[in-house]
């Protein structure tokens, strides 16, 4: 995914993690497009836990602050959490076969191992006293 328009405050958009998190967002959405509307509050609810990722992931980075960020980033992997719940969840009432869910599945572990790695990296600069809070 290329974005056209850059500046600083727009670095969250080179994470791997962050591009990831907008195709998990991406394929919770094709998967559950079709489900039944009975299923819409729950079917919004993984869809919003998705969209949430990528968008702490930016927020907390839009601050400019680390313990801010870190912040935002732990709220991603909340929400990294919620979204797996309600796809184990939709997969075992059927609306949710086993090679979408795999598929799923496989993308969430990535992106929910590069925000631990990105969180653990973050940590570290923190200890290490390195890190500029400024443009």
């Amino acid at each position: 995914m290329e974005i056209k328009r850059k500046n600083i405050n727009r670095g969250y958009t080179k994470l791997r993690v962050w591009e990831d998190s907008v195709l998990l967002f991406k394929l919770v959405y094709k998967t559950n497009k079709n489900f039944p509307y009975e299923l819409s509050k729950s079917r919004n609810n993984i869809l919003d836990a998705a969209h949430s990722i990528s968008r702490n992931i930016a927020e907390g980075y839009c601050r400019k602050n680390l313990k801010e960020y870190l912040n935002f980033l732990n709220i991603a992997l909340g929400s990294c959490g919620e979204l797996l719940s309600g796809i184990i969840s939709f997969k075992a009432i059927e609306q949710i076969d086993e090679i979408n869910f795999e598929i799923l599945d496989e993308l969430h572990f990535k992106v929910e191992n590069e925000l631990l790695g990105l969180i653990k990296s973050l940590q570290k600069k923190q200890n290490d006293g390195d890190w500029e809070d400024k443009f």
